[in-house]
């Protein structure tokens, strides 16, 4: 992350952590405020290790083996007994 962006982070929750002070205000010691309290307080914790590490290097794209395709129609033996799927084996024999 940028400084730039590592600075909106924290500007954000600060503003997170005052209107969970105010929730705090209208209901008290509920059980949800404590979770976003804790929320935020685990936000402002991740930020800050985000803030002393370099950012992360993608890796390069690993080769990917590539296998070829014919173009020549399958074999309609491949497919016997097989069902068209979504249309529920239109094609079965009546015997």
């Amino acid at each position: 992350m940028s400084t730039t962006e590592i600075a909106e982070l924290r500007r954000t929750i600060g503003q997170l952590r005052q209107c969970v002070g105010a929730l705090r205000s209208r209901y008290g010691d509920a059980s949800a405020v404590r979770r976003l309290a804790n929320d935020v307080e685990r936000l402002d914790i991740d930020s800050a290790e985000l803030d002393g590490h370099p950012p992360a290097v993608p890796a390069q794209a690993k080769a990917v083996e590539r296998v070829p395709v014919p173009d020549t129609p399958y074999d309609p033996a491949l497919w016997s007994g097989a069902d068209d799927e979504g249309v529920g084996g239109y094609k079965r024999d009546q015997r």
